[in-house]
């Protein structure tokens, strides 16, 4: 099984076409609460327009936040989540536009 992380890879590979990567990119950050958060930048790639917006908290505390406004997908959760942050992007692009 191909992991989140290889797939996200694959993804950044692929929107590279010798001018994006210098204007747009993917950033993962950490946070205070603590927790992560996973921009990535949706300009000028397929998935340029699409949105989606949904939240997850489970009883074990863990928890996670997905929004995209078409131009950047904006993943933010605990501290224990990235694998899961990184995966909801990849379900993201590989889903059909609505």
């Amino acid at each position: 099984m191909i992991s989140n992380l290889k797939v996200l890879q694959q993804w950044y590979t692929a929107a590279c076409d010798g001018d994006w990567e210098h204007s747009y990119g993917i950033r993962i950050e950490t946070t205070d609460n603590p927790g992560w958060i996973l921009s990535v930048d949706l300009a000028r790639t397929t998935l340029c327009g699409r949105t989606c917006e949904t939240e997850d908290q489970s009883a074990d505390g863990s928890w996670i936040s997905v929004k995209s406004d078409g131009i950047e997908f904006v993943a933010a959760c605990d501290a224990g989540s990235l694998d899961r942050a990184i995966g909801c992007f990849n379900e993201f692009a590989a889903s059909e536009p609505e």
